[in-house]
């Protein structure tokens, strides 16, 4: 088997879909030798999971919740899916997904991620965001004794929320180094927080009762759209720097087009009706002009079906390339931080071409 390589699919083996609550799985998937070194992960990152209902193609990123391997790579990956309302993959991997079949996973991608460290660390995530935290918690605390990490979690009640045996085990085994705080929004709690949803008021009066907040080295937002951008605004105006805040959104849904989770996107011209765009993947390059109302990735993947993406939504970042010449016009962005705008990456699946000639580089 081939080793894995950037934007393929490979067909790994199930190995076990463990109920969660009752509208979410882990899902463990076998990664074979010859793939694992391609297969290895920072922890926070996601994988792009493929499959092909009546001849079409659907394609959804989730969250590794385990703890990030060593230089081997992993012998599985375990991911968690929560179900979302007609949704085909997550509503296939509840009700039909069973150990011994197939799925096609792409390499593991994203940059949600917290490598190691000394220092003081803290996250607040809303339902199903915590997966990806779970493995940056995990890995964090296993691997640097001089390390602290204070979780923040919202969910609705305590039966609809994910990893809650994981997450107290995690408590349990490092119970100096990690602070656990429980919010629920539909469920009035014994102790801890009184019940209600963490929105920026909420949360600018409740972070400094529970930590140093200026202290914090690095934060940490995950889950949809609303809850994320409340604690950011709430986090800045308790002066915590924007470099310091990480983000990844699971839902957009209340978000209009041309809004942004982390930055502005790049280019304010209009989208040119007749352009060209050269693109650099796997280190073959190849041009081709842009159809009226095309974003660069339609045009790529209209001659390159291997060029990466997964959402096509502005949200999971698979398809970031470095943009060498041109200029584009990015319609939504809920994946690149500043400084990877600021150093030349957009998203493909975002953008428009606003100059005659625009050359993007999948391999940087």
């Amino acid at each position: 088997m081939a080793a894995a390589r950037h934007g393929a699919f490979h067909p790994l083996r199930v190995t076990a879909v463990e109920p969660l609550t009752d509208d979410s799985v882990a899902v463990t998937l076998a990664v074979p030798p010859a793939l694992r070194a391609g297969f290895r992960y920072a922890p926070g990152q996601h994988l792009a999971l493929r499959r092909s209902v009546d001849g079409t193609e659907i394609r959804r990123t989730y969250s590794i919740c385990g703890r990030a391997p060593g230089p081997e790579g992993p012998e599985t990956l375990r991911v968690g899916v929560r179900l979302v309302d007609g949704g085909a993959f997550s509503t296939y991997a509840l009700k039909e997904l069973a150990a011994g079949d197939t799925v096609e996973v792409m390499a593991p991608a994203g940059r949600f991620v917290l490598r190691p460290r000394p220092g003081r660390f803290a996250a607040i995530v809303g339902g199903s965001g915590i997966t990806p935290v779970l493995s940056i918690v995990s890995t964090l605390l296993a691997s640097e004794p001089d390390a602290r990490f204070c979780l923040i979690r919202s969910d609705r009640t305590t039966a609809s929320t994910m990893f809650l045996d994981e997450v107290a085990d995690l408590k349990d085994r490092y119970p100096d180094r990690l602070q656990l705080v429980q919010t629920l929004s539909r469920e009035e709690q014994q102790a801890g927080p009184a019940s209600g949803r963490l929105d920026e008021e909420r949360l600018t009066r409740l972070l400094p009762a529970l930590l140093p907040v200026g202290t914090v080295d690095g934060w940490f937002l995950c889950g949809p759209h609303g809850l994320v951008q409340g604690a950011e605004r709430a986090l800045r105006a308790l002066g915590v720097p924007r470099e310091r805040i990480h983000e990844e959104i699971f839902h957009v849904e209340d978000a209009p087009a041309g809004t942004t989770a982390a930055a502005p996107a790049p280019g304010t011209r209009a989208a040119l009706t007749h352009s060209e765009v050269t693109a650099k993947l796997d280190g073959r390059s190849g041009s081709w002009p842009v159809r009226d109302g095309e974003t660069l990735l339609e045009t790529v993947l209209r001659n390159r079906a291997d060029a990466p993406y997964a959402c096509k939504g502005g949200v999971c970042g698979t398809c970031r390339a470095f943009l060498v010449s041109g200029d584009v016009r990015m319609d939504r962005n809920f994946a690149l931080e500043q400084e990877e705008l600021d150093a030349g990456y957009v998203l493909a699946c975002q953008s428009h071409a606003t100059t005659e000639k625009v050359e993007l580089d999948f391999d940087r």
